[in-house]
């Protein structure tokens, strides 16, 4: 669970390589697209221009480099030939990458042309929410003020967390221990230690945090309809604070501005 320095090193660069993954989709226009399409460019350029693993593919038998959770998708969206994107829609797109034997896992919220402001406002209050938890991490902190960080950001905005779902340690396995959930109890939980690395990654609904698997067996949508959103990044706790190892660049200085 506690990574050495040159594990830490090894995930960096996969971090680092990821956010350009982000990067590229910012420039992507992404209205008409299908979410089969986000996929493929993604795989290409992860393997052609990265020479990376896209490591989502085939984990747990999943066919796809990506999820891409619109509107009312809460987490797991299948990419589909005809899952287009129109004006209007919010879409999560979620992203793994392998370097050097390292996972790094970060997901980012598009808006899709015209949005709603009511599904503008959901988007920045969750982005809002994971820095508040990323904000609570260092040495000596509990997983419990992770959660009841976001928790509190997300109920003072009149927003839901989902609970089904939550971060995870993560290094050479996509998935390792502990668990991060994105709710909690102040004080409580793990003590958190120098060289742990987990990812922090609230899922938010603008309404009822109550959520249904579809018959693919991997989309989650919410129960009463409501729209959904979802940020993450992969973290490191350091000997002064915390690391954000997926960081993009548009967002130099925000563990600082989380705090506020």
């Amino acid at each position: 669970m506690i990574k050495t320095t040159q594990e830490l090193a090894l995930m960096a660069e996969a971090g680092r390589l990821l956010a350009s993954v982000f990067g590229m989709l910012d420039r992507t226009p992404l209205v008409g697209m299908s979410t089969l399409q986000v996929d493929t460019m993604v795989e290409r350029f992860i393997v052609d221009r990265l020479q990376a693993r896209p490591a989502s593919k085939g984990q747990y038998g999943y066919g796809f480099v990506l999820n891409a959770s619109v509107n009312d998708v809460v987490c797991h969206g299948v990419p589909g030939a005809n899952v287009v994107l129109r004006d209007g829609d919010i879409v999560n797109f979620d992203i793994t990458l392998e370097k050097n034997g390292y996972v790094a896992d970060s997901s980012k919220m598009y808006l899709v042309g015209d949005v709603a402001p009511s599904a503008r406002r959901l988007v920045q209050v969750t982005y809002e929410a994971m820095w508040k938890g990323i904000r609570a991490v260092r040495p000596g902190a509990r997983l419990g003020d992770i959660g009841w960080a976001i928790e509190r950001h997300a109920k003072r905005n009149g927003c839901s967390v989902v609970r089904e779902y939550c971060g995870h340690g993560i290094g050479r396995q996509m998935h390792e221990a502990p668990q991060v959930r994105h709710f909690g109890e102040r004080g409580t939980g793990l003590v958190l230690q120098e060289g742990m690395v987990f990812t922090i990654e609230p899922m938010l609904n603008g309404g009822g945090r109550s959520v249904r698997t579809e018959a693919d067996g991997w989309t989650v949508v919410t129960r009463d309809g409501s729209l959904s959103a979802q940020w993450e990044h992969t973290v490191a706790v350091t000997k002064d604070g915390v690391a954000v190892l997926t960081l993009r660049p548009e967002e130099a200085g925000m563990v600082a501005r989380a705090a506020a």
